[in-house]
């Protein structure tokens, strides 16, 4: 395998990477240790004899007895190298997990350790595949074989020893799992906004950088030019906020108003409230006041379960803990049993997966349902509400409250107090001292202080 050594970068994307990495390779210089180490012997892998080999259970067990762990978390631990690319797996080359049972494992070269920040170049992946077509006589993975699109020079491996030629296949084969993943799977080694990114995506083009970028900015200007006008950095508040001002005979009425307004339960909405819900869906529900309205409609048409049914998922996901599996057993029993109440309709694969979750209730064991009820609600129910006198009549009773006109905001009693006080101090400053009544004052307090007249002098 030829890999090219340049300069490694040792750039601040690698600095929380790399300290983990160096804790890793300490457990795994003390886990190939001889003596407390993990046993390793010979062996037999079909007709072939591997040398310094380990099993699954062996890791397992060592990693458990070493940091006093159970043998769950143990697992998930030696996957975690094995991930890495510090251990690789001898039969299951897809699956870069450890197995609890006798399943032949190998430490990874030095060499090829992610320390080494070795550059992972598209030459080196492609000879890699060459040499394996040759070896397998065509016989690649579906993604490997995509990846083979252009030619490469046939590079034979030098003869070997078959057990030498099995291990460093075995080697090779795990590094690039590790580095060049099967498609839809996550790697390991990725950090950072790399790992939102799909390395076996097409490369995006500079035209299409162009449009995504037009398409981007069209929906912020599509999103500002509907939000304008509820925006309050942007336009008024209406009714007006009390908040704004310190005027102390329309203080009281200003807040009473603005409750009046803005309260859940307000019978007659503001004409603006009621404009939100034609912004989405998401608006409406998430507005008590419009959910009432929205039930309404729904009442009407005989299919109010829908939106009992998404309140009560709701209820489920942010109520207490204490009551969460009665809530669940409740739900049930309304909308999804046989014969229940309030009977919902949802396919026969969302039922399974809910009653299969409801075995052991959790807080999201509906998030299926409930996701497919909320979008039979958003493209069918909703559309038709916006056209139906319900909404209608609602936007029609609207009001729109008149804005107040502030007067210029008095100042703070204790800004009052700091001024005058400043004033005081400047006129003390600034007026003459006369020494005559200074001396005069301070005889008279002296006088004052000692009435006995002084002794006669001798």
């Amino acid at each position: 395998m030829t890999i090219r050594n340049t300069l490694r970068d040792y750039g601040q994307r690698y600095r929380p990477r790399m300290a983990c990495l160096k804790k890793v390779e300490k457990v795994l210089l003390e886990m190939q240790d001889p003596k407390t180490g993990v046993k390793s012997q010979p062996q037999r892998l079909v007709i072939t004899t591997i040398p310094h080999a380990i099993t699954g259970e062996d890791i397992i067990a060592w990693l458990a007895d070493r940091f006093q762990i159970d043998t769950q978390e143990a697992r998930k631990f030696g996957s975690m190298l094995v991930a890495l690319g510090y251990i690789y797996p001898l039969q299951d080359h897809k699956r870069l997990v450890v197995k609890p049972d006798a399943s032949l494992y190998r430490f990874q070269t030095p060499y090829f350790w992610p320390t080494q920040q070795w550059p992972v170049e598209d030459t080196d992946y492609a000879i890699y595949l060459a040499k394996r077509n040759i070896r397998k006589k065509g016989i690649l993975e579906l993604h490997e074989q995509t990846s083979l699109d252009f030619k490469v020079k046939k590079v034979a491996a030098k003869e070997r020893k078959k057990p030498d030629r099995v291990v460093f296949d075995c080697q090779e084969r795990a590094y690039w799992v590790v580095h060049r993943p099967p498609p839809g799977t996550v790697s390991a080694m990725d950090y950072g906004l790399d790992r939102r990114v799909d390395p076996n995506a097409d490369e995006v083009t500079g035209e299409s950088l162009h449009d995504l970028y037009e398409h981007d900015s069209c929906q912020l200007v599509k999103y500002c030019a509907t939000y304008n006008s509820h925006d309050p950095f942007l336009s008024k508040c209406l009714p007006s906020n009390p908040w704004l001002t310190d005027d102390l005979c329309i203080y009281f009425d200003e807040f009473l108003s603005l409750w009046l307004f803005v309260c859940n339960s307000v019978e007659i909405p503001t004409k603006m409230r009621v404009e939100r819900w034609t912004f989405s869906f998401g608006e409406l529900l998430s507005d008590p006041r419009g959910r009432d309205d929205f039930r309404l409609f729904l009442k009407k048409e005989f299919s109010g379960e829908n939106l009992a049914f998404w309140e009560s998922c709701e209820d489920l996901k942010w109520g207490t803990a204490a009551t969460m599996r009665e809530k669940a057993e409740q739900i049930y029993k309304t909308f999804l049993a046989r014969g229940a109440p309030r009977w919902i309709n949802i396919d026969g694969k969302t039922m399974e997966i809910t009653v299969n979750g409801l075995k052991h209730p959790h807080r999201y064991v509906l998030d299926a349902a409930q996701t497919h009820i909320y979008m039979l609600m958003k493209k069918d129910s909703y559309g038709r509400y916006l056209k139906s006198p319900v909404f209608k009549d609602t936007l029609k009773k609207a009001i729109c409250p008149e804005e107040h006109k502030f007067t210029r905001p008095s100042l703070s009693p204790i800004i009052l107090r700091q001024q005058e006080q400043e004033q005081r101090a400047k006129m003390a400053a600034s007026a003459t001292v006369d020494i005559t009544q200074v001396m005069s004052k301070l005889s008279k307090q002296r006088n004052e202080v000692s009435p006995h007249p002084p002794p006669p002098k001798k």
